[in-house]
């Protein structure tokens, strides 16, 4: 379950590849790549610096990616998070799945990408005309991640 956090680029077909890596179990491979916008909040972007604490950063994104092998059947996962200064059209992040199911991959690969913008500590700073901003948490990440929650409730609540 390879956990990186970094400031050079990934390349996805690569990358994918050496996750599957002749491991003829897989069915399936879910990915998300997340990129930086140049417009945030009607506000135009030049760039973006991603700050993060170095040790707790790759220990939080371990965890999620725990969390999401205890609920699905994963074969792996690879989570890589750039940091540093970045322009509009960066890849910022990468998450991807395998399993023996495109059900598992999916959900998986969504659940780790919930988690990941609401537990990891990573910090973000905008660069726009006004000037800089940090960038705060969304509500809609909190629901997102929220919603796991309640799925594990209502299964829970389903098998009594």
């Amino acid at each position: 379950m390879p956990i990186r956090v970094q400031t050079e680029d990934f390349d996805l077909s690569e990358e994918v590849r050496r996750l599957r890596a002749d491991d003829l179990r897989v069915g399936a491979v879910a990915s998300f790549v997340g990129t930086v916008r140049d417009l945030n909040d009607g506000k135009d972007v030049s760039r973006m610096t991603l700050e993060h604490y170095p040790g707790m950063t790759e220990k939080a994104l371990d965890a999620i990616v725990e969390q999401a092998r205890a609920r699905w059947r994963l074969f792996d996962a690879l989570v890589i998070h750039r940091y540093g200064e970045l322009g509009p059209g960066d890849q910022i992040v990468l998450v991807a799945v395998t399993s023996a199911h495109r059900g598992d991959a999916f959900a998986a690969c969504e659940f780790i990408m919930d988690y990941l913008k609401t537990e990891a500590p990573f910090w973000k700073k905008e660069v726009t005309p006004q000037g800089e901003r940090w960038v705060d948490a969304r509500e809609t990440d909190a629901a997102a991640r929220e919603r796991w929650a309640t799925e594990v409730a209502s299964r829970s609540t389903d098998k009594s």
